[in-house]
C-alpha cells in the first residue's frame, strides 16, 4: 500500500517553465538580459557574510523602506518569495474549498494551479481578440461562489495593459465582498496614456490589493522577492499564509538597495522600452499581428502555428515561450539578441 495523498492532484497542472537551451538565446522568461545593477549585487555580496543566520520572519527593514517609497503606511504592505508566492497566499486567505477564482485568459499559467493547490475553483474568462482582458465579461463572471478576481495588467503574455478608466468603471461593479488582485509584475515598463497605479487602487479600496514584484525590471528573478499592498484587513491574513523565513536577507537586502536604483532603474526600463518599440514594429513589417504590449515581451497570437514558429527560432538558437495552440511571448532582450530573434522570424515568414 502507498501512502494517501490528495485524490485531486492529477487535476493540477504543473507550471512550465522558459527553458534554457545551452548555446541558445533565451528570450522565454522576460528575464532582464543585463541582471542586478552594480549596487544591488554589491549589497548581495554583504548580506552573503550574514547567511548562517535566519532572515528577518517579518522582512521588516523591506516592509519600512517599501512603506517610505510608495508614501503608504507599513501596515498596507507585506513582502513575499515573489508575487506569485503572495498570489498563493492570497487565494489561502480568502478562499475556501469551492469557491471560485476569476482571471483572464489566457494570462498568468500559475493562476489555475494556485488555485487548485488552495482547494478553489479556476474560472478562466476569454480575452478580447486583441488578447486584452475582457473585464466586462470578467464582471459578468461574478457568482455567489466568486472570492478573488486576478487583473494581470499588463497581462501575461498578451502584453495590453489595462487603462485606469477601465480598471475603475471594472472595480465599482465588483462586489465589495471579492477580492480584486492587481497583478502588477510589470509595472515598471508601462508607458500608456492612463497607466493604473495598483498601490493607490490598493489603498483607497477595501477589496482591493496589488502586487508587485522585483523579478522583472529589478532583475532578480533568481532571488524571489516581491510585495503586496492594499487595506489592513486583506494585508494581515495574506501575511499569515507566508512560509517562515522564505524572503531571505539576500532578498531582503536586495530588495532596499532596488528601492534606492532611481534614475539608473529608469534608464534600463527606457532602453527596453525602446527595443519593445523596435521589435513589435520589425514583427508587424513581417506580417505578424502583434499586440502593443505594456511589458517586456511581445506575443504573436499564431494559433496552430506557435509550435512551429518556436521550433524554428530553437533551431536559430533562440529560444521562446510556446503556449500550444495560441502563440508564442518573445520577451524583449537587449539589441543583440532581439536582432537574433527578427533574423529567426524573418526565416520563418520567407520559409528560408
Amino acid at each position: 500500500m502507498s501512502p494517501d495523498v490528495r485524490s485531486d492532484l492529477d487535476a493540477i497542472p504543473s507550471y512550465v517553465p522558459g527553458a534554457t537551451v545551452p548555446g541558445a538565446i533565451k528570450l522565454a522568461s522576460n528575464e532582464t538580459t543585463a541582471g542586478p545593477l552594480p549596487s544591488v549585487a554589491a549589497a548581495i555580496a554583504d548580506a552573503a557574510a550574514g547567511a548562517n543566520r535566519y532572515p528577518d520572519i517579518t522582512a521588516g527593514a523591506l516592509v519600512s523602506r517599501l512603506s517610505e517609497f510608495l508614501g503608504i503606511p507599513a501596515q498596507n504592505v507585506t513582502a513575499g518569495c515573489g508575487s506569485v508566492a503572495l498570489c498563493q497566499q492570497l487565494v489561502q486567505a480568502v478562499c475556501s474549498p469551492g469557491d471560485e477564482v476569476l482571471f483572464g485568459w489566457r494570462s498568468f499559467e500559475a493562476y489555475p494551479i494556485i488555485s487548485r493547490i488552495a482547494h478553489a475553483v479556476p474560472v478562466p474568462v476569454p480575452n478580447r481578440a486583441d488578447g486584452a482582458l475582457d473585464l466586462d465579461a470578467i464582471a459578468e463572471a461574478v457568482t455567489d461562489r466568486t472570492r478573488l478576481i486576478f487583473v494581470c495588467t499588463p497581462n501575461n503574455p498578451t502584453g495590453p495593459a489595462v487603462s485606469r478608466a477601465e480598471l475603475s468603471a471594472f472595480l465599482d461593479r465588483v462586489p465589495e465582498r471579492v477580492t480584486v488582485a492587481l497583478d502588477e509584475a510589470y509595472y515598471e515598463y508601462v508607458r500608456s496614456d492612463d497607466p493604473v497605479d495598483g498601490v493607490a487602487e490598493s489603498v483607497t479600496r477595501p477589496n482591493v490589493v496589488a502586487l508587485r514584484t522585483f523579478s522583472k525590471a529589478y532583475g532578480l528573478a533568481g532571488l524571489r522577492v516581491g510585495y503586496l499592498t492594499g487595506p489592513v484587513d486583506l494585508v494581515v491574513p495574506v501575511g499569515k499564509m507566508v512560509v517562515p523565513f522564505s524572503v531571505s536577507s539576500l532578498a531582503q537586502a536586495a530588495g532596499i538597495a532596488c528601492l534606492e536604483a532611481g534614475d539608473e532603474l529608469r534608464d534600463r526600463t527606457d532602453a527596453v522600452v525602446a527595443e519593445r518599440t523596435r521589435v513589435r514594429d520589425a514583427l508587424i513589417e513581417l506580417g505578424h499581428s502583434v499586440p502593443e504590449s505594456q511589458a517586456n515581451f511581445v506575443w504573436l497570437p499564431l494559433g496552430d502555428a506557435a509550435a512551429a514558429f518556436d521550433s524554428h527560432c530553437r533551431d536559430h538558437l533562440v529560444v521562446t515561450r510556446c503556449f500550444g495552440g495560441y502563440g508564442v511571448r518573445v520577451t524583449i532582450g537587449d539589441t543583440v539578441e532581439n536582432d537574433r530573434l527578427l533574423d529567426a522570424a524573418r526565416g520563418f515568414v520567407t520559409g528560408t
